[in-house]
Parts: structure tokens; sequence; C-alpha cells
């Protein structure tokens, strides 16, 4: 199982832009999926989460700026930043709860390798 993260890059205050990430490989189903964001220097923290139902989480810090969502059918989850300010400058990583078809009754926590988000005042 393996998940890819795509959309980073450098924007400025007040700018937006759009993470996407997919998740490929045996998969039998994923649970929540959700975003996480570790700034140099800090911890890794939550950001948003959305469930197979499209039962979303935000952090409140971004709540009322991003969007996350999901399409079930591609294994991809979105995540819209708008408003976007220099402290939400930081690595942006993509996680997943899925179950392996070898293994569908168990359930493992995997991780994308992160995109940079830059943010300019």
């Amino acid at each position: 199982v393996q998940l890819v993260e795509s959309g980073g890059g450098l924007v400025q205050a007040g700018g937006s832009l759009r993470l996407s990430c997919v998740a490929s490989g045996s998969i039998a189903e994923i649970n929540v999926m959700a975003w996480s964001r570790q700034a140099p220097g800090k911890q890794r923290e939550s950001v948003a989460s959305i469930t197979a139902t499209h039962s979303t989480r935000y952090a409140d810090s971004v709540q009322g700026r991003f969007t996350i969502s999901r399409e079930n059918a591609q294994n991809t989850i979105y995540l819209q930043m708008n408003s976007l300010q220099p402290e939400d400058t930081a690595v942006y990583y993509c996680n997943a709860a899925i179950a392996d078809i070898a293994r569908p009754s168990l359930v493992y926590a995997h991780w994308g390798q992160g995109t940079q988000v830059t943010v300019s005042s």
C-alpha cells in the first residue's frame, strides 16, 4: 500500500493551494483518511480528517479556511487550503487507516512522504 501526496508549493499569504493524496496497492478497505503537518522545529499536528462516510473534523487553526474531501472510488482525498498564512508553512502528510486485501480484518496506518507548502508574507 502506498500513499502519494501532490499539490504543494510556494504561495503568497492569502492565496490558495489544493493538495491531493492517492492511495494505491492491495487495498481492501480504507477507513479514516487525514492530513497532518509538521513545521520546522515543531511537532507534527493533525489538520483534518474524513471518514468513509464523509464525516469531517478540523483543527481549530484551519477551521473555516481548509476543506477536506474524499473520492472513495478513487481512493483519493483532497485538502483545499484557502486564505493561507505564513504559519501554515509546513510539510503536509497524508495518512490513512487501510485494510490490506491479504489480511482484510487488520487495519494499519499508512503515511505518505509529504509535500512542502510554503506561504510567503
